[in-house]
């Protein structure tokens, strides 16, 4: 099973970087969500389900995505104003 790395930058999809900064837990329902930043912008902070953090992309609604997963782990860019 695919694990999550904190402060590991992580690719989504359709092109966007994010930095994870922490798992928690959702007070309501009890589900594990990631904690994540974006990498670009303001660097709005997210948080997303964890099953849904590591799904594969549904490619037969997305026929164009090159990755396999929703969010795919990379090497973090030596310097980056949102990683400090």
């Amino acid at each position: 099973m695919r694990e999550i790395v904190i402060n590991g930058v992580y690719r989504h999809f359709k092109g966007n970087y994010y930095i994870v900064k922490n798992l928690a837990i959702d007070a309501e329902s009890d589900a594990e969500v990631v904690v994540y930043k974006a990498l670009y912008d303001d660097g709005k902070m997210f948080v997303r389900n964890k099953d849904n953090f590591l799904s594969e992309v549904d490619h037969e609604k997305y026929p164009e995505a090159s990755q396999k997963f929703r969010f795919q782990l990379q090497q973090a860019p030596k310097i980056h104003p949102f990683l400090k």
